[in-house]
């Protein structure tokens, strides 16, 4: 059984105004956050790794635009647009990625491993493949407890290689868990080509072997990703099981800032990024079918530059953790 490719959605006329701003602001606050954490961590102000989602905005957008603050999600060490997505504030975030105290984790987790239990948002996770059991005892306990909600779990292609995955999809499937497996195929697992690694050219096929949905999206069209996350989300809620959403997009930074890139060309990246580019396509539809003026584009995109800019400030004024709270919260 083939997994279900998604080819008709609806116009984005068919959206409410507001759900289309926030598509955008979401998308623009994302693409701003992490162009900012590039230039600080290249300036040698931010401590650790960082990984960004640039090129990648839409899936977080569109899926996580049909989430509530209750329903939960589990990250990726490339978790900073996930946990913006999920609503996370800003200046902790900035503040956890430069080690303060003031941070979402007191400056502890850093980069990869942010978390805001308050938003639903469970945590980043350094270990590729991590997340997987996590979210998936996230949507046993929600089951167990009688609510409606649902876990998502944010994935990447070489990911979906591991053995947690194949684990967490099979309990999820022969318990009908609440929750959503969304693989970000950016088409690179760190350095390699996920053709050179993975046996089917689609993951969204592998949910065939758990008897669960499998749908492939453009992943880089919000409203294609929206629309599909909206079916499956509002169908495990109805106590119908997990569902496999793969998004094909594309990761346009390396693998991590200061990746030399030798597996890949220039060329390739500068094509998507002239031709595939999320928040570029947002902004030709929603011009093209005249539901926003570019003056309307050009204050939300403001306002994104705007609240990362006093997140930056705050991070910087923020105070260093103590070294007394060195091994404060360390359980084992």
């Amino acid at each position: 059984m083939s997994a279900r490719k998604v080819k008709e959605k609806k116009g984005p006329d068919e959206y409410p105004k507001a759900l289309l701003a926030q598509f955008y602001k979401t998308m623009s606050t994302i693409r701003s956050f992490e162009k900012k954490v590039e230039e600080k961590f290249l300036a040698g102000e931010i401590p650790g790794f960082v990984h960004l989602y640039i090129g990648e905005e839409a899936v977080a957008t569109g899926v996580i635009s049909n989430l509530s603050r209750e329903d939960l999600i589990q990250s990726t060490h490339r978790g900073h647009g996930h946990t913006i997505a999920k609503g996370a504030d800003l200046k902790r975030m900035m503040a956890e990625i430069f080690g303060k105290k003031e941070g979402c984790c007191k400056g502890k987790g850093g980069s990869m491993h942010i978390a805001d239990l308050g938003v639903g948002m469970l945590g980043a996770n350094g270990v590729v493949g991590g997340g997987f059991n996590i979210a998936t005892g996230a949507a046993l306990a929600i089951k167990m407890q009688g609510k409606d909600n649902v876990s998502v779990v944010f994935f990447g292609d070489g990911a979906s290689n591991r053995g947690t995955f194949h684990e967490a999809a099979n309990m999820a499937a022969v318990w009908d868990l609440p929750v959503l497996f969304v693989c970000e195929n950016n088409q690179y697992a760190s350095t390699t080509p996920y053709r050179t690694t993975t046996s089917v050219d689609d993951i969204a096929d592998r949910a065939a072997g758990y008897g669960m949905p499998g749908v492939i999206v453009d992943g880089n069209d919000v409203f294609a990703v929206y629309e599909e996350a909206r079916k499956l989300i509002e169908r495990a809620r109805r106590g119908e099981g997990p569902a496999l959403l793969e998004c094909k997009t594309y990761r346009v930074k390396g693998h991590f800032v200061g990746d030399p890139e030798q597996y890949r060309t220039k060329e390739e990246v500068n094509k998507v990024c002239e031709s595939n580019d999320p928040i570029d396509r947002f902004e030709c539809t929603v011009l093209d079918g005249k539901l926003f003026s570019r003056e309307e584009l050009d204050g939300i995109k403001a306002s994104a530059v705007k609240e990362v800019e006093e997140a930056l400030e705050f991070a910087r004024n923020a105070a260093e953790p103590e070294v007394s709270q060195l091994f404060a919260d360390v359980y084992a």
